[in-house]
């Protein structure tokens, strides 16, 4: 058995030259050369091995074949790591049997599952592979280029692979950040064979719900902690890039911007709370938050046009402002902004500095000094929080337009607090607290809305300014009156 550990990107095919020249100019990098590798994929009909969380392959290279197996593993951040069992065979249909008996489930038939194994799909491409030693440790760099092949479907592969062959893990992020300064490159989570067996249809594609609380360790430990919020971020930034790569509505794709900023901004929360927010990943923050300046605009005008326009009712000339909204959402040319953002070499730098904080917290390597017990830190975040609010909208005064979209981001930043610590408090309390100001922040964007259909109506002489003053008019009454009863509301911490 070998324990397969190894970092996977993703790259454009537009930066393969300059990466090969980074890759053989490399200090102490050896190049080993190409081969062509054709893969198939086995399973049943009813995905046996899929649910024992198994993937099997026949690969031929070299005129040779070789059946892997490789069992359950892990994902963090994108290190995978899997146990893996390989042996050399003569024929392209694998042979269970003769894989050590100890990887099955008790009281299966191994033999009968193997009689039932079917190709569910391939792939098949070229690999360009480099050694490179790194601080005692050897990295092989595999850079594979070539295509998934299910029935009549296609998808293409372009994918780095940094794999540990030899010392530490901290080897592959180190390698990776310094190739990613030049080549902007973003994490790979899912694997060829998921990216498989999604395309031949084998696999339900996840859909967009809402995300729940952070899921954190009962043992109020605060190096775990930190851990869980960085991976659910990372996971969950992964899991929407890959929806949005196939998602051609505008109504989820603003669904999904919105998630995915909202997973980057809790990552640099959570950072800052706990000191780990430094000259280097702040500035990578600042750029992808100035690259991300677009959804709140595309979510403001998604809002006026879902549920078929409702909040368009009695207005003069609906068709032709639904219209006009449907031109500016094409404007922002949203199909290219996921590919245009991955062009920049920033945003691969982030997810991949990230990586790092996340292996080396749960290595220990951080000095957590005179932090409290987790349930008291929680409590004094909740706190922080609440009281800038409370000094930024003082029941006192009274808030126009322009005075919520200033606090807006402060508000996000707030509700993004109860988030990641929300698992932690009595659910009806903490749900009764929250509700008013999460209808605020949707008010606020509402209030967006509003200010985009003015300036669409003067540019466009479409005559809604009375309607506009009235809706604006009822919509701040309403915000004003929730607004003042949400500062009386009990905390729950």
């Amino acid at each position: 058995m070998d324990a397969e550990i190894e970092l996977k990107l993703f790259i454009q095919a537009q930066h393969h030259d300059l990466l090969k020249k980074i890759l053989n100019d490399y200090p102490n990098s050896t190049p080993q050369g190409q081969k062509n590798l054709t893969n198939g994929y086995f399973d049943t009909d009813d995905l046996q091995l899929r649910r024992w969380d198994m993937g099997l392959r026949v690969r031929g290279f070299d005129n040779q074949l070789e059946q892997t197996i490789k069992t359950a593993g892990r994902v963090v951040g994108g290190i995978h790591s899997r146990p893996e069992y390989n042996v050399n065979i003569d024929q392209k249909i694998p042979i269970l049997s003769r894989f050590p008996n100890k990887i099955w489930p008790v009281g299966y038939n191994i033999d009968n599952i193997s009689a039932s194994l079917g190709c569910i799909f391939e792939t098949n491409f070229n690999r360009q592979t480099w050694h490179i030693y790194l601080n005692n440790s050897l990295v092989e760099v595999a850079l594979d280029v070539g295509e998934i092949i299910a029935k009549n479907n296609l998808d293409p592969i372009c994918e780095l692979e940094f794999e540990l062959l030899a010392g530490d893990t901290s080897a592959l992020i180190e390698l990776a950040i310094e190739v990613a300064k030049s080549v902007p490159l973003r994490l790979g989570k899912a694997s060829k064979a998921q990216r498989g067996y999604q395309l031949a249809g084998k696999s339900k594609p996840v859909a967009l719900e809402n995300i729940d609380y952070v899921s954190l360790s009962k043992s109020n430990n605060l190096q775990q902690t930190l851990s869980a919020i960085l991976e659910t971020g990372l996971e969950r930034w992964q899991l929407i890039e890959n929806m949005l790569t196939v998602s051609n509505d505008d109504v989820q794709q603003s669904a999904l911007w919105g998630e995915l900023r909202r997973c980057v901004r809790l990552l640099r929360l959570t950072l800052d709370q706990f000191g780990l927010l430094n000259q280097h990943t702040s500035p990578l923050f600042d750029h992808l938050e100035q690259a991300l300046t677009f959804v709140s605009p595309l979510q403001s005008c998604c809002l006026l046009l879902q549920d078929d326009a409702k909040l368009l009712a009695n207005i003069n000339n609906k068709p032709l402002v639904c219209q006009r909204l449907e031109n500016h959402i094409s404007s922002m040319s949203i199909s290219t902004q996921l590919a245009s953002i991955w062009q920049q070499p920033e945003y691969g730098q982030l997810q991949l500095a990230l990586v790092d904080l996340l292996l080396t917290t749960e290595s220990g390597q951080h000095q957590w000094g005179n932090y409290p017990e987790l349930g008291l830190f929680a409590n004094q975040l909740q706190q922080a929080s609440w009281k800038r609010i409370g000094k930024l909208m003082p029941i006192t005064s009274e808030m126009n337009s322009v005075d919520y979209q200033h606090v807006a981001d402060a508000l996000d930043e707030s509700i993004l607090v109860g988030f990641a610590y929300g698992e932690m408090y009595q659910a009806k309390k903490r749900e009764a607290f929250r509700a008013p100001w999460q209808d605020l922040a949707l008010g606020i964007s509402t209030l967006s809305a509003y200010k985009i259909l003015r300036f669409l109506s003067e540019q466009h002489q479409l005559n809604i300014e009375t309607w506009l003053d009235n809706k604006e008019t009822s919509l701040l009454f309403a915000m004003e009156q929730s607004r003042k009863s949400a500062l009386k509301v009990p905390i729950y911490w």
